[in-house]
C-alpha cells in the first residue's frame, strides 16, 4: 500500500495561486491513477481531478475546470495540483489517493489516501 504524502497548502488571497504536491516513496507509484480531492468544513469530501498512470489523461469537475491543472512526474513519484484563480469556496483539506483508473475526476478502487493538506483561500 502506497504512503501518501500531500504538501502545499497554505493561506492564498482571492484571485491567487497555489501548487499542491502528492509524494510517495512507493515503488508502485507509476500503476496507479492518482486523484486530488476536497472536504470543506460541514461538507462531503469531493473529487477535484484525476490523472491516470501515465499522465495521459486528465479529468476535472466542473468548479475546477480551466482553473486548475493536474500533472504528474513518475520518475519523482510525484503528482501536482496546480490552483489558479483561487476562490474563497475552493478552502479545504486536499487530500490525494491513488486507485486503478480514473473515472471521471475520481479514480475507482481507492488503496491509499494522504493525511491531506490545509488551502484557506482568504482575504
Amino acid at each position: 500500500q502506497l504512503q501518501l504524502v500531500e504538501s502545499g497548502g497554505g493561506l492564498v488571497q482571492p484571485g491567487g495561486s497555489l501548487t499542491l504536491s502528492c509524494g510517495t516513496s512507493g515503488s508502485t507509484f507509476r500503476v496507479h491513477a492518482i486523484g486530488w480531492f476536497r472536504q470543506a468544513p460541514g461538507k462531503e469530501r469531493e473529487g477535484v481531478s484525476c490523472i491516470s498512470r501515465a499522465g495521459g489523461s486528465t479529468n476535472y469537475a466542473d468548479s475546477v475546470k480551466d482553473r486548475f491543472t493536474i500533472s504528474r512526474d513518475n520518475a519523482k513519484n510525484s503528482v501536482y495540483l496546480q490552483m489558479n484563480s483561487l476562490k474563497p469556496e475552493d478552502g479545504g483539506i486536499y487530500y490525494c489517493a491513488a486507485g486503478d483508473y480514473c473515472l471521471g475526476y475520481s479514480p475507482t478502487g481507492i488503496e491509499s489516501w494522504g493525511q491531506g493538506t490545509q488551502v484557506t483561500v482568504s482575504s
